[in-house]
């Protein structure tokens, strides 16, 4: 019996030497890497479109600016009229503040959406709102990067006999064009506006 214990208590002074000497060993090999992250969100990227003037624009051309930007088409009654308003109305009342956020609206119908359409659209809410259409396949890839759903609906009340189910966010991204945060359409406005300060100043 005394020398099962005596060969354990060996064993176990032999394992706390070994985790003595070794230890700092495998702490210099392994470095510190820091606190452990959450990971980017996976909402963003690169883009290809179309503005009104029919010119070629990427995210590429954005960069060194904020872009708020929000997905939707030009025939929608209700809500996408609704958002854009609210984010020009967010941006007026930032004043300078707001010199260096870039408004973008991406169309998801752009059958209908033309450049031209796009760009006339547009107008209607503020001269500094970007329009932007492309070719469908241009508009899913930027919808997909966006993680936007949108889906073509049967509709008896639009005159092309359809309308779009899409989600409606709007999203921050920084001056590097990664995901910030995103807002939506039935915050209050103040809400939008202290929203944007806290990130963009």
């Amino acid at each position: 019996m005394q020398k099962s214990v005596l060969a354990w208590l060996i064993s176990v002074l032999g394992l706390v030497a070994l985790a003595v000497y070794v230890g700092p060993t495998l702490l210099k090999v392994v470095p510190d890497s820091g606190p452990v992250q959450q990971g980017e969100a996976a909402i963003g990227g690169d883009f290809t479109l179309v503005d009104g003037d029919e010119k070629t624009v990427t995210n590429a051309d954005f960069k060194g600016k904020y872009m708020l930007v929000y997905f939707g088409f030009t025939h929608c009654p209700d809500i996408c009229p609704t958002t854009l308003l609210m984010m020009t109305n967010a941006l007026e009342q930032m004043g300078e503040d707001a010199k260096d956020i870039a408004p973008i609206f991406i169309t998801l119908d752009p059958e209908r959406d033309t450049p031209k359409v796009v760009g006339a659209y547009v107008k209607n809410f503020s001269a500094d709102l970007i329009g932007l259409t492309g070719s469908m396949a241009q508009v899913t890839r930027a919808a997909a990067a966006y993680k936007v759903y949108f889906s073509k609906v049967k509709s008896e009340d639009s005159a092309m006999g359809y309308m779009i189910d899409h989600s409606g966010f709007m999203y921050l991204m920084d001056r590097d064009g990664k995901y910030i945060t995103h807002f939506t359409h039935t915050m209050p406005l103040q809400s939008l506006v202290s929203g944007l300060r806290k990130h963009v100043l």
